[in-house]
């Protein structure tokens, strides 16, 4: 048996990462699948967004951020920095913007019409190394993680705030 749901409206605040704890989201689709036995998958679409898996932490930075969240955007800083200029990184080039710049939808992607919207090849990098997925067992209908286990859903892209989704799909019996 296969159940799949979307969690729709995920936020991001542009600026800077976008961490959003979405395990009890997830629980409560592999309640509603039914199914006893098998595997979660939580699937992210977006090239800039990452899924992954790692402990709650209880301490907080001023802005809210957890610590080992802002631990993780530190390390992933060292050796993907922040596009901050052209020719830092090789994307995004010409052709891409002017690409973009032809899809009827286009300011969805470039709200102010500057080019300097689409200067995010290190959010497409950090989503690349973490991944846009991850799986778990689902056991006695209930999602098998640790008790401080919690699934988190990044969007590195800091250009601007948008909506996001996730994918879940539970896999069994």
């Amino acid at each position: 048996m296969v159940y799949r749901e979307e969690i729709q409206n995920i936020q991001s605040k542009g600026g800077s990462p976008t961490y959003v704890n979405i395990t009890d989201q997830v629980r409560e689709i592999v309640k509603k699948s039914g199914i006893k036995e098998g595997v979660v998958h939580v699937i992210s679409p977006h090239t800039t967004c990452s899924v992954f898996y790692e402990e709650y932490v209880h301490d907080r930075m001023p802005d809210g951020k957890e610590f080992l969240l802002q631990d993780l955007d530190n390390c992933l800083a060292k050796i993907i920095p922040d596009q901050t200029k052209w020719g830092q990184y090789y994307y995004p080039g010409t052709m891409h913007f002017e690409d973009v710049e032809t899809w009827p939808d286009y300011l969805k992607y470039l709200p102010s019409g500057t080019r300097e919207e689409l200067m995010n090849a290190d959010a497409h990098l950090r989503s690349t190394i973490l991944g846009n997925s991850t799986t778990f067992a689902v056991e006695e209908g209930k999602l098998a993680t640790g008790k401080t286990g919690y699934i988190y859903f990044v969007d590195f892209d800091r250009t601007h705030p948008r909506s996001r989704r996730c994918k879940v799909v539970v896999m069994g019996e």
